[in-house]
């Protein structure tokens, strides 16, 4: 199944690697936190790590480790502005539930 990111998303990752003027792709993970237990998190990858799952949407790659691979497969990756207020939004199927401040969620 994978993971994927929207068009809308491929192109925000696509323009911020450019404008950082390194890095390939980005790095989608969880981890232990906040009151529902896991929370997501994001970062510009610089290199691949050997163990790294690698899914491609529009041309960005996204490396996945292994652990969170697990939590996060079937996951699509949007990213979104609402009036004054953008970024990454989330549509992972195997989320039971979430906090109320929308930090972290339950599998």
């Amino acid at each position: 199944m994978g993971v994927t990111l929207t068009q809308q998303a491929a192109n925000h990752v696509s323009r911020y690697l450019q404008k950082r003027g390194k890095g390939v792709g980005l790095r989608l993970g969880v981890r232990t936190t906040g009151c529902s237990g896991m929370a997501y998190k994001l970062e510009y990858v610089d290199e691949a790590q050997a163990e790294d799952q690698v899914f491609e949407s529009f041309g960005v790659k996204v490396f996945i480790d292994p652990k969170s691979l697990a939590y996060l497969d079937g996951t699509e990756l949007d990213y979104a502005r609402e009036g004054l207020n953008e970024g990454f939004k989330f549509r992972n199927p195997n989320e039971k539930a979430s906090c109320g401040c929308g930090e972290s969620f339950t599998v």
